[in-house]
């Protein structure tokens, strides 16, 4: 898989965790659920996002070896 579909799933994450915050804001009786949910995939895309930068796509230059 490249680095950019991995990352599109981030950014859909994102989203996601962006659309459950906007329904703790309109349902007060779930929000607090939806917030810790919410955050937990924000850390998750988060995660990934880390992931790639370190596993999949190397700073150029240096050697994983040494660093």
């Amino acid at each position: 898989m490249h680095p950019s579909a991995i990352l599109h799933e981030v950014q859909q994450l994102y989203n996601v965790s962006d659309r459950l915050d906007s329904l703790a804001e309109q349902h007060p009786l779930v929000s607090e659920a939806l917030i810790t949910i919410s955050g937990s995939v924000r850390n998750t895309a988060t995660l990934l996002e880390v992931l790639v930068a370190m596993k999949i796509t190397p700073v150029s230059g240096l050697d994983p070896a040494n660093a």
